[in-house]
């Protein structure tokens, strides 16, 4: 029987590849480049940057170990698009570049032969009221005209078998993957690259040359990399821009391949609503189900951007994210729930991502939203860029040079979270209309 995490670690960790953790900085460092964070951000950043810059000193410092936050605890899905945008142009624009991302991870595992677990066979897009199945049926016929490989279907159980849906969106260029399997296989990559696990970054100092205080040394940097997520916030950036939302997961065990298949997950790796709470659900190439969001409860904010939160397997937020993968897939009512998790979300107050800036030598990219498997991965190409001092490719694209904000300080966006999650039952935060 698989091992059941009971201290908050997500299934991602089982049966991967042994990882011996990189010692902690114990010495002070003069340097071309420090990353700040060893998730998809940094590590992605980390390998653009030593393929363009092979003779500059680059170091990665990790508060804990890679993979460690967002990164290893989400629910793997590769979705593509960026903002959100109605307009036909900027869908394919974006489309084109999400989906050229997914295509690059993909080549790189087959070109390095990287133990990966991944599937790429498409996800479903479901519409959960008739006049969002309309305007989601006029959308793909829009997109269609400018090459968007879209598909919308009527009768969703053609494709999955889930209830409450009047229709659903097919992108086949969709798929999951395991961020734990990718940051680990990716690191023989990075050589050339010090990676210091272990080693929070607690102040950081600006100025021609950026001082990083550790709790064993300093490190002195020409430019640095904020590839923190919903980490930000506690280094003193975009403490308005940004609110670290914990998002609760649940999953089973590895499922019977003939249950799956009935259900349609033998041929889609997953799917996600239309809802201000969104939910959604994928297969692993092991079997697992992995479920997450849909309700009030299977979110939470903690007063002063706290980015922990315990996680046992029938806590309120296990039990709330239970109850909606039982509304959309009834069939699964008495599969036992195996793993619970949870991890941070960076969610900016419009949903978007921003990559850019700040000053001449701060670099960041943030506000994934939960959509940060393929953009964080992006993030590297970008900031690879911008530190060149080419922006031209970025300029026309809708999160470059952003500044998320406007979020209250506290108490205020605390007392707000509660206020608006609690009463409407809806997210603070929205995407743009």
């Amino acid at each position: 029987m698989a091992k059941v995490f009971d201290d908050n670690q997500s299934p991602w960790l089982i049966d991967a590849v042994d990882d011996p953790p990189a010692p902690p900085l114990d010495k002070d460092l003069d340097v071309d480049v420090a990353i700040i964070g060893g998730g998809f951000t940094g590590v992605s950043t980390a390998y653009h940057l030593r393929r363009r810059f092979p003779e500059r000193r680059i170091i990665l410092l990790e508060a804990k170990r890679l993979a460690n936050g967002a990164s290893g605890r989400n629910g793997g899905m590769m979705l593509n698009g960026i903002s959100f945008s109605d307009d036909p142009e900027v869908v394919a624009k974006e489309y084109a570049l999400t989906r050229q991302t997914v295509d690059d991870i993909e080549a790189m595992i087959r070109e390095h032969s990287l133990r990966v677990r991944y599937r790429r066979d498409g996800c479903v897009h479901i519409s959960t009221t008739q006049r969002a199945a309309d305007d989601a049926q006029a959308y793909v016929e829009r997109v269609a005209r400018l090459g968007v490989p879209l598909r919308f279907v009527r009768d969703v159980d053609s494709v999955l078998r889930v209830k409450r849906a009047y229709g659903a969106i097919v992108d086949s260029n969709e798929g999951l993957i395991n961020g734990v399997d990718l940051i680990r296989a990716m690191r023989p990559l990075l050589a050339g690259v010090d990676i210091y696990e272990g080693t929070p970054v607690t102040r950081i100092r600006e100025g021609e040359t950026i001082k990083l205080a550790t709790p064993r040394a300093t490190v002195s940097a020409k430019a640095i990399v904020l590839a923190t997520s919903g980490y930000t916030p506690h280094l003193g950036y975009f403490r308005t821009g940004l609110l670290p939302v914990i998002s609760h997961v649940i999953a089973t065990d590895p499922l019977p391949r003939d249950l799956l298949a009935r259900i349609g997950f033998d041929r889609y790796a997953g799917f996600f609503d239309d809802l201000p709470r969104l939910a959604y659900c994928g297969v692993d190439v092991d079997g697992r189900l992995l479920f997450g969001g849909g309700a009030t409860g299977a979110y939470a904010y903690r007063f002063g951007n706290a980015t922990t939160f315990d996680a046992r397997l029938d806590d309120s937020g296990a039990r709330a994210t239970r109850a909606i993968l039982t509304r959309y897939l009834p069939e699964l009512a008495d599969i036992p729930i195996a793993h619970r998790w949870s991890g941070p979300l960076d969610l900016s107050l419009k949903r978007f991502v921003a990559m850019g800036v700040l000053g001449k030598n701060i670099f960041y990219s943030l506000g994934y939203s939960g959509h940060g498997v393929t953009l964080a991965n992006l993030s590297g190409r970008v900031l690879a860029d911008l530190y060149a001092g080419n922006h031209e490719p970025w300029k026309d694209y809708a999160f470059y040079m952003k500044r998320p904000s406007g979020i209250p300080p506290e108490p205020f966006r605390w007392l707000g979270y509660q206020v608006i999650a609690r009463l409407t039952g809806r997210s603070p935060f929205k995407r743009p209309e």
